[in-house]
């Protein structure tokens, strides 16, 4: 895909996963396509306009929609017919999706049309366009997907603003779409036939939300074995499980990757060095075993990366336009088992960093395991020290344990029963970034405790890297000598995490 400074060219199959992020979060990156991408638009187009005039029965095209594709709509009313799909179909509910997933939302429906499979005209994604680059975001609840026939209801939100309805964030507020548009210049479109139907019939959202959770979780996964190390340190343990001759008569790829990356992490340790020759034999699972779990989030990781990038360059409306071959196909391509599916494995696998690393806290505040002062406090009694930390990562854990319930072996039959198998995928994708804000905050709080436990072995030092990231948690956080507001220590940890901690 070429680039161009500031500018983003999409075609509909050569988007990246960080190009969502990107265009997500930096509001100033433009979208276009490429000239190749806009004549398969035109080509695709021509040819349904061609078949149309034939008088040829079309669903979605011509005839009502489910249940009701049997429904012959005369030529007068085939506008109506489009602009009556997305005002129906807008019925979602709950909190609206933050703005950078209404962006990559955005950016996947036009990266979807792009590839002119869906029949559309040049002239509905220049209005797609003009909206995303002139930073018009719909307003999207983020409830009421099914997950087949695709994302019905959010995305109806999202294109009402291209008619000129239901409402936006623009320039930091919520304000009716028709004002935005005249503020921005742009007029409503007006969809045409079986553009109401290819605005709405797709994967987008959850495939959205899922892309942004995945390059979150994948950061997670990375910064869990820095936090992993950093309790090692601070509870005196052993390198030795982490030997590659331990993995490679197992070899799975995550879990030799964590353990090699592990003994990156605790090379030239001081604190190591002082006490290679005490009588621990080994130590709990919780750190013996980090390959093993941390390495198994890896390997999920990757299957969802696989599904995703998949997805992002993926046609999913319905019905297809195949104009090479003159045809037009109703499919399934809408269904969205393969996201639903990942994510739901997502949630699962990063619950698992959250879980194991709760038991790491429990060993640092437990003097019986650690060898430490009690809750990590010199004049514990007086101070309760980290005592309530390891209360809330147990309560984000245990909460996770519910959200990890798979949404897709779910399905109840919709649409009078035509669409009878649906994914729930949507709602794997919202609960995952739930379970992913939980396992980022129980690592705060890991990392909190470790570089707390640090504080008693001075002045040995910890590995290179683990001294490194323990310094740049001391920049925001200092050492606890008595009670405070813990909270505030466990934000700023949180943000070091987004960028400044480095595995």
């Amino acid at each position: 895909m070429a680039k161009k400074t500031n500018i983003l060219l999409i075609d509909g199959k050569s988007l990246t996963l960080e190009d969502v992020a990107k265009v997500a979060y930096d509001p100033t990156i433009k979208v276009a396509l490429t000239t190749a991408a806009r004549k398969n638009v035109i080509a695709s187009r021509n040819f349904v306009l061609s078949k149309m005039k034939a008088k040829e029965a079309i669903y979605g095209f011509n005839t009502g929609f489910g249940p009701l594709s049997d429904v012959r709509i005369s030529d007068d009313k085939l506008d109506e017919l489009q602009i009556n799909i997305v005002r129906s179909h807008a019925v979602g509910i709950g909190p609206a999706l933050s703005i950078p997933e209404t962006r990559a939302a955005m950016l996947l429906r036009i990266n979807s049309h792009s590839s002119g499979f869906s029949g559309v005209s040049i002239d509905l994604i220049e209005a797609q366009l003009a909206l995303l680059n002139n930073g018009i975001h719909p307003v999207i609840p983020e409830q009421g997907s099914v997950g087949a026939s695709g994302d019905l209801a959010p995305l109806a939100h999202m294109s009402l603003p291209l008619i000129g309805e239901g409402e936006v964030h623009f320039n930091g507020k919520v304000i009716d779409a028709k004002i935005a548009l005249k503020n921005a210049k742009l007029k409503p479109y007006k969809v045409q036939a079986k553009e109401g139907l290819a605005l709405i019939n797709g994967t987008q959202i959850m495939t959205a939300i899922g892309t942004l959770v995945y390059l979150k979780s994948k950061r997670l996964s990375e910064i869990a074995d820095l936090a992993g190390a950093m309790t090692v340190e601070a509870l005196k343990g052993t390198a030795s499980a982490y030997d590659d001759d331990i993995c490679r008569i197992r070899p799975h790829k995550g879990q030799r990757e964590v353990a090699a990356h592990m003994r990156t992490l605790l090379q030239k340790s001081e604190i190591m060095e002082s006490h290679k020759n005490c009588g621990k034999v080994q130590d709990p699972y919780s750190l013996r075993c980090i390959p093993q779990v941390h390495g198994m989030t890896r390997d999920v990781l990757a299957r969802a990366k696989e599904v995703l990038q998949t997805e992002i360059n993926s046609v999913t409306d319905n019905p297809l336009v195949f104009a090479d071959k003159k045809k037009i196909l109703s499919g399934g391509n809408f269904h969205g088992e393969y996201v639903g599916v990942a994510m739901d494995h997502l949630a699962m696998c990063i619950q698992e960093l959250a879980s194991i690393s709760e038991q790491r806290i429990q060993k640092l505040v437990n003097p019986a395991m650690s060898g430490l002062p009690a809750f990590l406090m010199k004049d514990a009694g007086l101070n309760s020290g980290m005592m309530i930390v390891q209360y809330a990562a147990a309560s984000l854990v245990s909460e996770n344990k519910v959200l990890c319930h798979p949404a897709t072996v779910d399905s109840i039959p919709t649409s009078a029963d035509k669409e009878d198998h649906v994914s729930m995928g949507t709602i794997a994708a919202v609960k995952s970034r739930r379970v992913l804000s939980n396992c980022w905050n129980v690592l705060a709080m890991e990392y909190l405790c470790a570089s707390q436990g640090l504080e008693f072995h001075l002045p040995l030092k910890p590995a290179i890297k683990v001294n490194a990231a323990y310094k740049e948690i001391r920049k925001r956080v200092p050492p606890i000598h008595k009670d405070r507001a813990f909270y505030k220590d466990i934000r700023a940890i949180s943000e070091l995490m987004e960028t400044t901690l480095s595995p």
